[in-house]
Formats: structure tokens, sequence, C-alpha cells
């Protein structure tokens, strides 16, 4: 009994943080200058978030990615471009902080690596069948060109029990 009322207190407790941080979300102030924050929202889908790393900053609720949304609205707001924004970003966090890096020596394996693993499974499955295969077919005795009679002489022979080592 005291287990179950301990389960449906947490349960209570839960929903109503997931209520109150859903609420505190949606009451979010809303932007003095619609064309800035949707300069903002375009810039903060090509950043990463470096906690998140798979979100961009316009996804994600990391108190580092509120930071970035906040200097990338700031740097807006002193009048610079797009362009500028994202080389600060880029001098100050390196290539990773684009949720695009471009295609350079330092980032290929960001590009390529996936498809070189995938590759090197593929490969090593096939080396594997292979082996297996091989193996499989040395076992075989109709693979060892033994014909009827051969196997039939063979199976006539008196069995010796082996010598241990």
């Amino acid at each position: 009994m005291a287990r179950r009322l301990a389960t449906a207190f947490s349960l209570a407790l839960v929903l109503l943080c997931c209520g109150a941080a859903r609420t505190a979300a949606g009451n979010a102030p809303a932007p003095a200058d619609a064309l800035l924050e949707k300069r903002v929202v375009k810039l903060s889908e090509e950043l990463r978030c470096l906690v998140c790393q798979n979100q961009t900053i316009a996804d994600s609720n990391a108190g580092l990615a509120v930071d970035l949304k906040n200097q990338v609205r700031e740097q807006l707001r002193q009048g610079k471009t797009e362009e500028d924004v994202l080389r600060y970003m880029v001098e100050r966090y390196g290539d990773f902080v684009l949720y695009r890096p471009p295609v350079k020596g330092v980032t290929a394996f960001l590009w390529f690596g996936p498809l070189l693993l995938v590759f090197a499974g593929l490969a090593g499955l096939v080396l594997y069948l292979r082996k297996r295969r091989s193996l499989a077919s040395e076992d075989d005795p109709a693979d060892a060109g033994l014909d009827d009679d051969d196997l039939e002489a063979a199976d006539a022979m008196p069995q010796t029990p082996k010598a241990r080592t």
C-alpha cells in the first residue's frame, strides 16, 4: 500500500514538473522585433548546440544554447550581418558549431567517416562469410573428392580411440 502511494506521489510530482516546464516555455516573452527574431531563428537553425551536439541551438533548451541565441540576437541587433555572426561563432568555437560544417580536410571525417565505417563493416562481413564457406567445404566429405565406395570403405574401417595428448 505504501509502495503504491509513493509511486502515485512520484508520478504526480513528475507530471506537475513537466506541466510547469511546459507552461514556462509557452509563456516566453513576445519578441519586440519580429524581423530580428526571424533572423535569429534562421541563424540558430544553422548553429549546433555544443551541449546536445545533435540539435541546433534553435531546437535546444540547454543553457549554453540559450546563451548562444542571445549572442546571435545581440550581434544582429548591433547591425552585424548573418555572415559576420557565423564567422564569429566559427572563430570562437570552430567548424563544429556549424550544423552543416563545410567539407575541408579537418571536417572530412565528419562527412565521410560514417560511410567508411559502413564499407569497413561490409568488407569484414564478406571476409567472414568467405572464411566460413571455405571451412564448411573442408569439413564436407562430398566436396573432398570422395565417391560412395570411398565413403563406405571409410565407414567400414575400425574406429580406434584417439590418443590423448
